[in-house]
């Protein structure tokens, strides 16, 4: 059964920087599109960034557009997510998603807090 954990969420200034990760087990990697969602209180989940299985393409919301960045380590089967000049509206839970790049069949994490305040 396929698995993905989150990590590096926390409580940061506004300006600060946070890596989250999000490490993959029990299925094929190299075979699925990787994605990070946010859900704020009393929002709909937003999809934030994706790769694609290969890496070799990205895409971004607008909200965070030169913000972050999404990438991936094949070897270490983890997905990240640097995120630069926080700004209070990036607070939220994150969670990563892997989608495969032909059946479309999902996994979701559990979910990790990103706070961002002073």
């Amino acid at each position: 059964q396929g698995q993905l954990v989150e990590s590096g969420g926390g409580l940061v200034q506004p300006g600060g920087s946070l890596r989250l990760s999000c490490t993959a087990s029990g299925f094929t990697f190299s075979n699925y599109n990787m994605r990070w969602y946010r859900q704020a209180p009393g929002k709909e989940r937003e999809l934030v960034a994706t790769t694609t299985n290969t890496g070799h393409f990205t895409n971004y919301a607008d909200s965070v557009k030169g913000r972050f960045t999404i990438s991936r380590d094949t070897a270490k089967n983890t997905v990240y997510l640097q995120m630069n000049s926080l700004k209070p509206e990036d607070t939220a839970v994150y969670y990563c998603n892997a989608v495969h790049s032909l059946t479309y069949g999902a996994y979701w994490g559990q979910g990790t807090q990103v706070t961002v305040s002073s």
